[in-house]
Formats: C-alpha cells, structure tokens, sequence
C-alpha cells in the first residue's frame, strides 16, 4: 500500500529542519562566535536557542514519521468511518448536512472540517456506516447526526485508477 500524504509533507519538513540545523545554525554561531565574548553575545545565544529548537523539531518529526509509517494500513476499515475517512452527516435537529475528515493532529482544522479522530466527534463516529445514527456528547450540548456517506482512506488515497 502506499505512503500516507501526511508522511510526506512530514519528511519534506523534516528534511527542511535537518538542513537548518545542519548547515545554517552552525554557520550563524561561528559568525556569532567570531563576535567574542559569549557572555553578552545575543546573536550567539540566539543562535543556540535556534540550535536547541530545531533538535527537539528533528526529534519530533523523526517519531511522528515513525509512528505513521508503523500504522497497519489493512486495519482501517474500508467500509465504515475510520482514521482518514470523509463522512457526510445529516444534523437531526437542523437537516443540515456537515462533512468532517478525520486527520493526525498536524492536519486538523476544525473550521474546515477537519478533526482528530481522538475529538469527541471522531470518537463518535469511528465504524459508523451509512444510514447509522450517531449520539455524540459534546460539551455545548448532545449532538445527533445521520450518517449519509462514507469515503474512507482506502477511498480517498489508495484507490487504483480505472484501467
């Protein structure tokens, strides 16, 4: 199976912050270096700081990658709501209809409908199928949808072309 869209984008930060980290900062601290004095060089101190940042965002990105990578694509159901999925619900109380994505915690943004399968709602709706109702208590009150449509991740990003 192929490789999620979001390990993508991860490694090409990664790679991005690796190369500030090992290019760019050690040339910024031996210009600040050349300053003298350490104990009131701020361009050096900040170089540092930039320094300590940027290992602890390789560190991060290096364990996100990892984690991603290590998911058991063939788990996720391709029939029902699960990580990746695009559900389209019917709001019970307003007929609307609501559409959310469930995504890794660097991709939510829940004014676009995009939220983590650990929110309340992702939680609600993990192997829901259509025509299913979902209860989902929130904090502002209990919600009470209509599953109208699923595509799942296996839909949206695996799916092979029609020959």
């Amino acid at each position: 199976m192929d490789e999620l869209p979001i390990v993508k984008q991860l490694r090409e930060e990664l790679l991005k912050v690796d190369k500030e980290l090992r290019f760019d900062v050690p040339k910024e601290l031996r210009k600040a270096a050349a300053h003298g004095d350490f104990r009131e060089n701020s361009e050096y101190e900040a170089a540092k700081q930039r320094q300590s940042f940027l290992q602890a965002r390789v560190a991060h990105l290096t364990a996100r990658v990892n984690s991603l990578v290590s998911l058991k694509l063939d788990n996720i159901p391709k029939d029902a709501v699960g990580f990746g999925s695009r559900v389209h619900l019917e709001d019970q109380s307003t007929g609307l209809e609501v559409v959310y994505e469930l995504v890794t915690p660097e991709e939510v943004d829940p004014r676009n409908g995009r939220i983590s399968v650990n929110s309340p709602i992702g939680k609600g709706l993990l192997n829901k199928k259509p025509d299913e109702d979902v209860v989902i208590n929130l904090p502002t009150g209990v919600k009470e949808y209509v599953v109208k449509e699923v595509y799942t991740l296996h839909d949206l990003f695996f799916r092979k072309p029609d020959r």
